[in-house]
């Protein structure tokens, strides 16, 4: 891990607080191409009329509407539910900083269309937890197989047990893996 720190560089993390935003993006994105999402994103945010994504405009469109931006009828209703958790507080913005990541994924995971991977790259990328490991990333463990040379990927017991050397800074390792397969910085 030296040799990849010492080749990138500086940690360039940036904090995303836009909590909200993040986490319908996070929706929007899944599970296909960064442009399909980029474009279907924008189109989303247009149906508000140039304001941003609010839980209660959200809330407010119509799922025939939220799926004229190129949204399935499943990625609406997630988006929905989302504004809805935001809204009956059960997901309090001001209070995520104070919790644990546990606590945080837990909450997180309870909205439909989201599962602990994508709470985990909120933890990262909004709230800037540096002990975040996520044993599910196909980026972190192909980086891992790269690094130390590993015949297959690893699994997450093996990965599990490498990121107890690194705790509790797992998410600074997991940052320098990504960008030795890719030296894109991503944000959220």
């Amino acid at each position: 891990m030296a040799a990849v720190i010492k080749r990138i560089g500086p940690l360039q993390l940036q904090r995303n607080g836009n909590y909200f935003i993040v986490l319908c993006k996070s929706i929007v994105s899944q599970q296909i191409s960064t442009a399909a999402a980029h474009t279907i994103y924008l189109r989303f945010h247009e149906l508000f009329q140039g304001r941003s994504p609010t839980p209660e405009r959200v809330l407010s469109a119509s799922p025939e509407a939220l799926r004229s931006a190129g949204l399935s009828r499943q990625k609406a209703a997630y988006l929905h539910d989302l504004s809805r958790r935001f809204l009956d507080r059960s997901i309090r913005p001001r209070q995520l900083a104070y919790l644990s990541n546990e606590e945080i994924i837990l909450r997180l995971t309870a909205v439909h269309g989201i599962g602990r991977w994508t709470a985990e790259m909120f933890l990262i990328f909004s709230l800037n937890r540096l002990a975040v490991l996520p044993l599910g990333d196909l980026g972190l463990r192909s980086a891992i197989q790269k690094i130390y040379s590993m015949k297959a990927l690893p699994s997450p017991q093996q990965l599990r047990a490498l990121g107890q050397r690194w705790h509790p800074l797992e998410t600074v390792a997991t940052w320098y893996c990504w960008r030795l397969l890719d030296d894109k910085i991503v944000n959220y």
